[in-house]
């Protein structure tokens, strides 16, 4: 399994976390008291927070990837879609590597 396929799934997985952590376990704790929600999923989020940028790092040495495209695909881990977007892009632009 190449890095970038790893690095693909652990995008889509961290997008969800995040979003589980935004739209579940936050309403959980301030409207329902129950604050363990964001203790287990904020811990989960955060473990697939540093393995996002770590494969970041891994996919620019590998690919050569320029410094623009590491910084944005870095950012769009800070917005709650943008994960899935980053996934959709680096799926799109394997496809036309592979196509030339």
């Amino acid at each position: 399994m190449s890095t970038l396929s790893i690095f693909k799934k652990v995008a889509v997985a961290e997008g969800i976390s995040y979003l589980a952590l935004l739209l579940i376990a936050m309403p959980l704790k301030y409207f329902a008291g129950m604050p363990l929600a964001v203790k287990y999923t904020g811990w989960a989020h955060g473990l697939l927070f540093v393995l996002y940028a770590a494969f970041v790092v891994m996919c620019w040495m590998e690919y050569k990837w320029k410094f623009g495209k590491v910084i944005l695909v870095f950012l769009a881990s800070l917005l709650p879609f943008a994960p899935f977007i980053v996934e959709k892009r680096l799926h799109e632009d394997a496809d036309d590597q592979a196509k030339a």
